[in-house]
């Protein structure tokens, strides 16, 4: 819609360090959605994890009330089944790069605010997450890193007949299919959501948008890179 090639990312921008009282954090904007994402360290675990001598990663997730365009509820009480669904997206996303016997008996709790939401919330919050992250462990100085790779998400989807990459709202209520694709820097897949609105896929279609999605993750892992600069070098 917006003029890009199918296998073109909207224009993506992380900028770290964007709530100074946060151990990590970063504003990360992906086309017209943008998410804050931070992390907060803690000297604790839950109750079923003390004594073990290993630590937690969890999530939570909101949508501020004007981020669509619609106004949404604030989260006063339970959080909606959507953010219910989203956080725990986040938090397994997350573990799944993250040494807990490393981090030791702490727990990080990664917190997601949608600014403004135009399609692919939920990837732009893993993205980010990654590098608020990154940025926290750096302040611990562990004796053995926690990191064990990166991880970053993105979405894709079916319009009109051909795979497209990184879908915004418009394109996405409009598409025959549309999955999200969460994968880390070594190739391994944490999710694969997948959903036909109208015709069910096949699995060649299927291959093409992993592959499809394989383009969007090699730029999405770059960014991270460039954000976290001096923190992932040796």
């Amino acid at each position: 819609m917006d003029g890009r090639g199918n296998l073109d990312l909207r224009v993506v921008k992380i900028e770290r360090g964007f709530m100074p009282n946060a151990e990590g954090s970063c504003l990360i904007s992906m086309g017209n959605t943008k998410v804050i994402c931070s992390a907060t360290v803690e000297e604790r675990v839950p109750m079923w994890l003390k004594g073990r001598g290993e630590g937690w990663v969890t999530a939570e997730y909101a949508m501020l009330p004007r981020s669509g365009k619609d106004r949404k509820p604030r989260d006063t009480g339970k959080p909606d089944g959507r953010s219910v669904e989203i956080q725990r997206l986040v938090g397994r996303s997350l573990r799944a790069v993250v040494d807990l016997k490393a981090l030791g008996e702490r727990m990080i709790t990664l917190d997601c605010d949608v600014l403004q939401a135009d399609g692919g919330t939920r990837c732009a919050s893993i993205t980010g997450c990654y590098v608020a992250l990154a940025e926290a462990l750096q302040t611990l100085r562990l004796k053995k890193p926690a990191l064990t790779d990166s991880v970053a998400a993105v979405s894709v989807g079916i319009l009109g007949g051909v795979e497209l990459l990184d879908l915004c709202y418009e394109e996405d209520s409009r598409a025959m299919v549309d999955m999200d694709i969460v994968a880390t820097g070594a190739g391994k897949y944490v999710e694969v959501r997948g959903t036909a609105e109208g015709r069910p896929y096949d699995r060649k279609q299927m291959d093409r948008l992993l592959d499809t999605a394989n383009v969007g993750l090699e730029t999405l892992f770059r960014k991270q890179r460039e954000a976290l600069g001096e923190i992932l070098a040796p």
